[in-house]
């Protein structure tokens, strides 16, 4: 079972920690553990239960209310839904619990049903990224083992596999794109809802996954026509090495119209070879992908 500290709980419910002891103390909202530091320590029931109380708090629902339901009428409130934007959050929050617990069915019946409720592209944006950066947060403090994580991932994947091979195929004559993550990169679901957004647009769109040496690269646009090469990029590059990976690129495709986006884009030197554009955010991307031109640099 996972244990989670109070400052866990507070970066993942946006409850400041001094706001969760009030709450413990004089509304008796939860009853965590004691370390032998004395230390709070909660557990995954413990996080299930704060996530619904914050949805309800952030929806308008006065504490004191909160504090008289039953923990089966709190768990229910959670699900109620309601025609307003804060829709979103309590999709997130029963896909970590989902999460958490390992339950595929529920992980799937939530996600089915944002798509049904949102489509596909809001439900990526408005749904599965604060899941994910959620997920980051709590492996970021060891309190999601592994395989939890990939439990997650792979169903999130395998739901965008198949919003990708829904769309339409490519008009004749589109540009083409090659998508890419460079090696020792696995964090696919970034870089398959580019493919997504392509696709959408009409471009045709050959994705080679993760961990893509640059020869393999070659090797493919020596034998294929690519007027644009896509790699999105998580993992920890220093600046240096980020630089001589782009000159790299520029330098075997010089003719070839190379976009990175991802965090590691901050570690990118202010001068880039002419025929590389960086996106440093998701809304660059959203309106790269759109216009499907590139976007002036900030």
């Amino acid at each position: 079972m996972n244990r989670f500290t109070i400052k866990d709980i507070e970066l993942l419910t946006g409850i400041k920690a001094h706001t969760i002891r009030i709450w413990e103390q004089r509304y008796k909202l939860l009853k965590p553990k004691r370390k032998d530091t004395n230390h709070r320590v909660y557990d995954n029931d413990d996080l299930k239960h704060i996530l619904r109380v914050s949805y309800l708090y952030h929806r308008g629902v006065k504490i004191s209310k909160i504090a008289e339901m039953t923990d089966e009428e709190i768990r229910r409130s959670s699900l109620e839904e309601k025609m307003t934007e804060d829709l979103f959050q309590p999709f997130s929050n029963q896909l970590v619990e989902a999460m958490i617990d390992f339950d595929q069915q529920r992980f799937e019946k939530v996600f089915n049903n944002a798509l049904l409720r949102f489509g596909f592209e809001k439900t990526t944006l408005q749904v599965i990224y604060p899941f994910l950066q959620r997920v980051g947060l709590l492996w970021l403090n060891d309190c999601v083992n592994p395989a939890q994580e990939h439990f997650a991932s792979l169903i999130v994947r395998k739901k965008m596999m198949v919003a990708i091979d829904g769309l339409d195929l490519p008009r004749e004559g589109s540009e083409s794109f090659l998508l890419f993550l460079p090696e020792g990169e696995y964090h696919e679901i970034p870089l398959l809802f580019v493919q997504y957004l392509l696709k959408q647009q009409g471009y045709l769109v050959t994705n080679l996954g993760p961990s893509v040496p640059l020869e393999d690269l070659k090797f493919f646009t020596d034998r294929r026509p690519v007027s644009h090469i896509y790699t999105h990029m998580l993992t920890c590059f220093s600046q240096k090495d980020m630089d001589t990976f782009l000159m790299e690129m520029s330098q075997l495709f010089p003719q070839i119209q190379i976009i990175v986006s991802g965090p590691q884009t901050e570690r990118i030197s202010s001068s880039l070879p002419t025929n590389i554009i960086a996106l440093h955010s998701l809304d660059e991307i959203l309106r790269y992908t759109k216009k499907g031109k590139p976007v002036t640099m900030p």
